[in-house]
């Protein structure tokens, strides 16, 4: 079976494929890469992409129904944040033994946080909706990338070090994040 594709050339050297949240597969190939070899790419990772597409349905199937937040409610999520995020990343900071910049709550439709080169740290208002133990991981992920500014064994290592049970907080996020994000329809807005 034949997947449908849609196809983005440029300078990279390598062939990837990405899931979108619509379930339109992307295939980002180099420049001069024959047709006929990303064709090949393709069918020989159907069952990667198949699986991928199935899990893309079943979130969608979660998420239709949700019901949007208002700028109130997110209002409100943004204010918990801001009394409880900085002390959250107090806490943890000291036992990585790192430091950070700026801490910024936002409303995010995508990231739950990042962190800068500089050490600026931002959270998502909508972490608030999540358990205590989720909110820590994305902490904990955060400030480690302090030490790792990628996902490498070393970073996992260290985010491990911390929350041994990463793992499952990591999965909550993949699997009932989405859901929260859902209710967040009017995104970016501080």
């Amino acid at each position: 079976m034949a997947i449908d594709y849609d196809l983005v050339r440029s300078r990279r050297r390598t062939v990837s494929v990405e899931i979108r949240p619509d379930m339109t597969v992307l295939v980002r190939a180099p420049k001069r890469m024959p047709l006929y070899e990303i064709d090949r790419f393709v069918d020989s990772n159907e069952v990667w992409i198949e699986k991928h597409l199935e899990k893309v349905r079943k979130r969608n199937e979660k998420t239709s129904n949700v019901k949007p937040l208002s700028r109130e409610e997110l209002m409100a999520l943004g204010n918990e944040a801001v009394k409880i995020i900085p002390g959250k990343v107090r806490y943890y900071a000291d036992k990585l033994g790192v430091t950070y910049g700026r801490i910024t709550i936002r409303n995010q439709k995508t990231l739950w946080g990042s962190c800068s080169a500089k050490g600026n740290l931002n959270f998502n208002c909508l972490l608030m909706k999540a358990p205590e133990a989720v909110q820590d991981y994305v902490i904990v992920h955060e400030l480690c990338h302090r030490l790792e500014m990628n996902h490498s064994r070393k970073f996992w290592d260290r985010v491990s070090a911390v929350l041994p049970d990463y793992k499952k907080y990591r999965k909550w996020l993949k699997e009932e994040g989405a859901v929260i994000m859902a209710a967040n329809v009017t995104g970016n807005t501080k």
